[in-house]
């Protein structure tokens, strides 16, 4: 029965997709380890698309997990007030908000998917505005449900939405003049393009191959948002949570969010959670149940994601990301110089790119990473693979896993 996949391939859907790109069956993990059932170890520089940012079974999680559990803890409580709910909350406050002067934000728990939050983001924008049209850029990635798939640029995700995708304008990302352009359309009224609800920006395009927001571009984003009367929200769901070397992706760039869309590595343990940080003028907006799903009180994900919150207490788990983050660039930026099929390297803290010429040739390097034991994925168009390890990652293991990668890299281009 070990590594047995027939029953998967004959029941399970025809949409599973990660599970192709690592044909095996997982059986145990801890932090940035994976066990398959033939006792394969195997690095994993993924983790779970970014959720794992914490690590497999983070061992301080799982301690307060299983008390909670043994203690008849809440799983799960719609929206009424629990006590580990206040505990996540009141963290969250003193260690997120109040060092950012934001104590003006709302928390809005949604449903327990990143694209639920960016859901309730739009509403809220397309409610407060009484204006339909969004502002969304290239290369973005926002979620797979119909409004934030309309955000999404990624025709290959786009394609099998059945209904048209409308009511979002498509920007350019990090291009000045294109900013420009859109402004003196916006502003003059014989253009044909109207004032739009919001402006929805990833500061760090994560599946979009980890491009970063120019300062004075993003800067001028918001700028037009507040100038035409829409409302500024940035998708943080994959950057944010530590993952650059500070709690949000946008924490360099000076600006200030009407609403921020949390995700992913909130719940610490890989638990879901969906969360809106409104700003509180915007918030009232809202009427009770307005937008609401079954899957907002999340227990776990609030035990575990208070513990995750712990460590942005002061510098020294940043200041361990960044350093982590430098070692990863030092092994691309090493590949990027031997090898010109490799076009380029990006990163902030610990999440990185290396650009391939080609997606035939990413894929034939993360299919060789698979067979030497590490787990790792390609993004935007295929051509692009992303690092994004769990961020408590053993300094040995990353070491490991870098090397593998280097070995999978120069047995496909010798």
């Amino acid at each position: 029965m070990a590594n047995e996949m027939n029953i998967f391939e004959e029941y399970e859907s025809e949409i599973r997709a990660y599970c192709r790109a690592a044909p095996t069956v997982f059986k145990s993990a801890s932090n940035a380890k994976m066990i398959d059932e033939n006792e394969k170890e195997y690095v994993d520089f993924f983790a779970g698309a970014g959720v794992l940012n914490f690590g497999h079974n983070n061992p301080k999680m799982k301690e307060a997990i299983i008390k909670f559990i043994e203690n008849d803890g809440v799983i799960q409580s719609l929206d009424m007030f629990t006590d580990v709910k206040r505990e996540f909350i009141d963290t969250f406050v003193k260690l997120i908000l109040k060092p950012r002067g934001w104590e003006d934000r709302k928390l809005q728990f949604t449903g327990p998917t990143g694209t639920n939050a960016v859901e309730a983001a739009l509403k809220l924008a397309r409610k407060v505005t009484g204006r339909t049209e969004v502002v969304a850029f290239h290369r973005g990635f926002h979620g797979m449900t119909l409004g934030s798939l309309a955000c999404t640029a990624n025709n290959a995700f786009r394609s099998s939405s059945g209904v048209p995708l409308n009511n979002v304008i498509r920007g350019t990302f990090n291009d000045m003049h294109a900013l420009k352009l859109m402004r003196e359309q916006i502003e003059h009224t014989g253009s044909g393009l109207v004032p739009p609800a919001a402006f929805m920006v990833e500061t760090l395009q994560a599946e979009g191959g980890v491009h970063e927001a120019d300062k004075q571009w993003i800067l001028e984003v918001q700028k037009l948002a507040r100038d035409t009367g829409a409302l500024f929200i940035v998708d943080d769901i994959q950057g944010a949570s530590g993952r650059t070397g500070s709690y949000f992706s946008f924490d360099d760039l000076e600006i200030d969010p009407d609403i921020v869309v949390l995700a992913k590595g909130l719940g610490g343990i890989g638990t879901p959670i969906g969360m809106c940080l409104n700003k509180a003028e915007y918030d009232k907006a809202w009427s009770p149940g307005q937008h609401t799903g079954t899957f907002r009180g999340q227990g776990i994900s609030y035990v575990a994601g208070k513990i995750g919150l712990e460590n942005f207490k002061d510098e020294e788990f940043n200041n361990e990301t960044k350093r982590k983050g430098q070692i990863i660039k030092d092994t691309l930026d090493s590949l990027n110089s031997k090898y010109d099929q490799v076009k380029g390297v990006r990163h902030k803290g610990m999440m990185l790119a290396i650009d391939f010429e080609n997606a035939a040739l990413a894929k034939q390097i993360t299919t060789k990473c698979f067979e030497n034991g590490l787990i790792i994925g390609a993004c935007s168009t295929g051509e692009i693979v992303k690092f994004i390890p769990p961020l408590t990652i053993e300094e040995d293991t990353l070491k490991e896993g870098l090397s593998r990668f280097v070995k999978s890299v120069e047995s496909i281009l010798g």
